[in-house]
């Protein structure tokens, strides 16, 4: 198979993602959804390290260079709140699924 055949985009793909637009998170996972939000941002950080990218003022994906390459922390706060928002979809789909969430 080609390569243009082998990446063609599926065409035919409607994403359709659990509704959670109802599901207010509960006030005892407040605390996680930033732990987990961290955790997004350092796997996330983990994987472009592995593939040869290092920190950059400006994104740059020919250099492999990326400005969040950085701690959460430091992050600006736009870039923590794309990865507390991946953190509270997967945590509002967990409850839609029916599962509760317990700190042990």
């Amino acid at each position: 198979m080609d390569n243009e055949k082998k990446f063609a985009p599926h065409n035919s793909y409607k994403p359709k993602p659990l509704e959670t637009a109802g599901i207010e998170l509960p006030e005892n996972l407040e605390p996680l959804l930033e732990k987990l939000a961290e955790h997004i941002h350092d796997i996330w950080a983990i994987k472009r390290f592995e593939e040869g990218w290092k920190y950059g003022p400006l994104h740059n994906g020919e250099e492999k260079k990326h400005p969040d390459l950085v701690p959460y922390t430091s992050l600006p706060e736009s870039e923590k709140e794309y990865d507390r928002q991946t953190a509270l979809e997967a945590i509002k789909a967990i409850i839609a699924f029916g599962y509760r969430i317990e700190k042990l």
